[in-house]
């Protein structure tokens, strides 16, 4: 037994070191020595895949060679509970993402363990291609709602990406969306008052219908004004 697990750890190894590379001539060597080597490493690993680390390091040619002789590796969930899709989305691999979501189309409402489908994390990185391209995929994860309530335009502030968020909204072209409101109250303005994120704050009060909401009050009874004077921090250039 012991001989066993030490013969899976270095094929492990040994995989993962071509993974990192990208290596495909490399690859294609080990399946010809051992045509069940990458069988027996997904099997047993109980952290990233081959294709998790091609779709982070943006490897296509090495993710076409997997997704060519494993196709399930695209369903394949890290110790994050995070799809191949999750981390080529977080990283802008827009070539690597459609490889994914052809092979696995449903992949786009997956959630990671922290309930984030793919589009989300696209988001808080501002990988407006990729939001693109899963907005035209899946239109309606945009309006999957994250813990507490939480939009994905709630996301774009928390994480202060602008050019995501103006997509996002005009895209949906949705006042009651763009006014929705988390489990406390707090509409994206009210988020953006208390974050101090004046470009935002500008864009939202100048084009969009969150002006006309302005005064609108999150669970404490605060508007996004009161947001701001109750922060420790200066907010005299955001008021």
């Amino acid at each position: 037994m012991e001989n066993l697990n030490t013969s899976i750890e270095n094929d492990q190894l040994i995989l993962y070191k071509v993974s990192l590379r990208g290596d495909v001539p490399a690859f294609d060597a080990l399946l010809q020595e051992d045509e069940l080597i990458l069988d027996r490493v997904v099997d047993t690993s109980f952290h990233e895949t081959p294709l998790h680390i091609a779709a982070m390091r943006g490897h296509l040619h090495f993710a076409r060679a997997l997704l060519s002789r494993k196709p399930k590796l695209a369903n394949e969930l890290d110790s994050f509970c995070r799809l191949p899709l999750h981390l080529a989305s977080a990283e802008g691999y827009t070539d690597i993402f459609k490889e994914l979501i052809t092979v696995n189309p449903d992949a786009c409402w997956a959630r990671d363990q922290d309930g984030r489908i793919p589009l989300h994390l696209a988001a808080m990185k501002g990988r407006v291609d990729i939001i693109k391209e899963l907005v035209s995929i899946c239109p309606k994860s945009i309006r999957e709602k994250l813990d507490y309530g939480e939009t994905i335009l709630h996301l774009c502030v928390k994480y202060n990406q602008l050019e995501a968020l103006k997509l996002l909204v005009e895209t949906v072209s949705d006042d009651e969306f763009v006014n929705a409101t988390e489990d406390n109250g707090n509409t994206i303005l009210h988020l953006a008052a208390i974050l101090k994120q004046l470009q935002i704050t500008k864009y939202l009060l100048l084009e969009t219908s969150i002006k006309e909401n302005v005064n609108a009050l999150n669970s404490n009874g605060i508007t996004a004004l009161d947001a701001l004077e109750h922060s420790p921090r200066d907010s005299k250039a955001l008021k």
